[in-house]
Formats: structure tokens, sequence, C-alpha cells
């Protein structure tokens, strides 16, 4: 059941009016996605693929890698390799890189796509390739922060161009596929085990750092992939359903979902009302509830993401 209905209700003793047509610009979709299967959509794929080991380069070379922070990942493992025995952070993410995506290729099959060889390939050449350029601070927290933003960025057009850049995730699958642990917490314990290891190649302050670099990137990429325009869902439990249903449909212009319900303790069936809306709009939401049902019951919760009419277009 989609998260929010288009058609309108009527009022009693109304007939349904038929919508004015009006002209809507272009969705999303039209105006920046191309169609899939198309040269133009995997131009565009390739070309995030790119752009994202690029800044992901960029990020390593001016603020990780010279102030020696390992926020995990085949990354993290270069910065280590580099100074206990001086290797360039290319040649390690090459050597690290390669093997585990024909490794992952040859035991998990086709899932293992051209993008993640290109992804495992391109990002060490663009690191080689900027290795040369001057630190952008010597500040470890600001290079921590800067560098664990681009980091994500990099990581989040990466991702939404459909693509990898390899690395430990790949080590992640196949620990999931072959031990049953969740792909989570074997991704969380790799990159653990990396800034544990920074920890006492460096000393634990640059391990704390490594810590929050992470942190930063994570939270980045979701920045990238879903924005800022968090949505809320409200589930509302009223003996005024109908009420409600009107104000919200005309008052607040939004659309809603009539749910099939029944109380736990009295078994009665009754409807309740699912409305997703913008953060924004809680509170008037909430007034037009309270105004129709004082004794009204209403749950609200956050929702990372909401695609469809009102919202984000996009796939």
């Amino acid at each position: 059941m989609s998260t929010r209905e288009q058609a309108k209700f009527p009022r009693e003793g109304h007939e349904r009016e038929e919508p004015e047509k009006v002209h809507r610009p272009p969705s999303r979709r039209t105006l920046y996605s191309p169609r899939k299967g198309t040269a133009a959509h995997y131009m565009l794929e390739y070309g995030l693929l790119l752009l994202g080991s690029l800044i992901i380069a960029l990020s390593f070379n001016y603020c990780l890698k010279p102030n020696q922070v390992a926020s995990g990942g085949v990354t993290g493992i270069s910065v280590l390799t580099l100074e206990l025995f001086g290797f360039q952070p290319a040649l390690v993410q090459w050597a690290l890189n390669i093997p585990l995506f024909l490794l992952g290729l040859f035991l998990l099959g086709k899932q293992f796509g051209l993008k993640t060889a290109v992804g495992s390939f391109v990002l060490p050449l663009f690191v080689l390739l900027t290795q040369n350029g001057e630190p952008l601070t010597d500040n470890l927290l600001l290079a921590t922060i800067y560098g664990g933003i681009g980091i994500g960025v990099g990581l989040g057009i990466v991702f939404r161009g459909h693509g990898s850049t390899g690395g430990l995730d790949l080590a992640a699958q196949l620990i999931h596929r072959f031990t049953g642990i969740s792909l989570g917490i074997a991704v969380a314990l790799l990159d653990g085990l990396v800034i544990l290891t920074a920890g006492l190649v460096f000393d634990a302050e640059k391990a704390l750092f490594a810590l929050i670099g992470l942190y930063v990137t994570s939270k980045t990429i979701d920045v990238v992939q879903l924005g800022f325009n968090y949505a809320k869902v409200a589930y509302i439990i009223s003996e005024e359903t109908e009420a409600i249903a009107e104000a919200v449909l005309h008052d607040l212009d939004r659309g809603l979902t009539r749910l099939n319900g029944a109380g736990g303790y009295t078994g009665a069936e009754r409807t309740v009302l699912m409305v997703v809306v913008s953060q924004n709009e809680v509170s008037r939401l909430k007034e037009l509830v309270r105004d129709v049902d004082p004794a009204a019951f209403i749950i609200i919760s956050e929702t990372r993401e909401v695609l469809g009419k009102g919202f984000k277009l996009e796939t």
C-alpha cells in the first residue's frame, strides 16, 4: 500500500468533481536522470563513479594521509602500511582491491560487476595521480572532519551512480556469505580492526580521530543519498476519523492512507489514518487533529526518505 493516496474523498452529499487540469513542471527524473538502459544513463553512472573516486582520492591525499588518520577501509590500511613499511598507498590499495574483487567474482558470482572492477582500479589510480599536493591543513581535528566529509561526499556520489570502490566492503560480503554474520556487523568489525591497529601503530588519540572520521563519513553519505528533507509519518487513531481525514485532505492539503486496525483490549475494529508530512507541517497537523478530536491518539516518527508526488519524484 502506498504511503500517499492521491485521490481526495468528496464531502458527503456532493458529487466528486473532476480535477482541474494544471500544467506541472517536469519531474526531477525527467530533468536529471536519463532513462535506464540508454547510453546517457550509463555515461551518467560511470561519470558519477569517476567523480566520486576523484573526490575520495583528494580527501585522502590532502587531509587524511598527511595527518595519519586511518579511518577504516583499504585507504586506512594504506595509511598504516605507509607508516610501517613506506609502501605507496596507491600500490597497497591495488594490491588489496584487485585480489578481493577476483575472489568475490569467483565465490559470489556476477554481482561483482564491471562498475566494481572500475572503482577498484580507478580509485587507487586517482590516489597515485594526486599524491604530491600540499596538505589542506595540519590541524588534526580539521583534517579529520574535512577528510571525513570529503570521503562521505565521494562515496555518496559513487553510490548514487550504483557503483562501488571495492575495498573492505567486498571482504565484508565474503564474511557475510560464509559465516552468517550480518553485513553491517562485518563492515564494522573490519573498520574497527583497522582503527584499533591505528591506535597501536600511532597512538590512542589518532585512533579516536579515526573513529570520528568514520562517523563523519557515514553521516555525510546519508546526506548525499537522502538529503536534508526528512519527512515525518503520523498514525492517527480517533473516533472522529472522517472529520480528521477531511481536515488533512482539504486544510493541510496532504493525502492519507486508511489502515484497518483493531483495539488490543476491546478488539473493536477502527480505522487508522497514516499521513506523511514534511517537518514544517508537523505542528499544523497536530493542531488540526486536536481541533477535531482532543482525545485523538497520534504517533509521529521520522522517516528517512519518501518517494512520490508531493515529495521526491526521483528513483
